[in-house]
């Protein structure tokens, strides 16, 4: 089974930008269609980005908050997947997380994503 670890997280001021990073292990990463979530404080878990697998050809998708700013990648070869982020917003601090659509992975820990002056 695929087990998923993000990195790249960290404090960037308003406008900044920031690249997660998101290692995959196992052999099937490249079949699975994989979305970035987020948490805030005190707010439930909401998806960010989603690419599709490779049979679907990596096709992306966006919720409305994020569109034009945050880019989402894949690398099959690497087993990664990736969400550059522009032009953040404090709106935008939260946990990060990376799983499969839907949710059918072991989340990993995050990585802290905190937009301030």
């Amino acid at each position: 089974q695929v087990q998923l670890v993000e990195s790249g997280g960290g404090l960037v001021q308003p406008g900044g930008s920031l690249r997660l990073s998101c290692a995959a292990s196992g052999s099937d990463f490249r079949f699975y269609t994989m979305r970035w979530y987020r948490q805030a404080p005190g707010k439930q878990r909401e998806p960010v980005a989603t690419i599709s697998n490779i049979i679907s050809g990596s096709r992306t998708d966006y919720t409305d908050s994020v569109k034009g700013r945050f880019t989402i990648s894949r690398d099959n070869a690497k087993n990664a997947l990736y969400l550059q982020m522009n032009s953040l917003k404090p709106e935008d601090t939260a946990v990060y997380y990376c799983n499969s659509n839907p949710p059918s992975l072991p989340w990993g820990q995050g990585t802290q994503v905190t937009v301030s002056s």
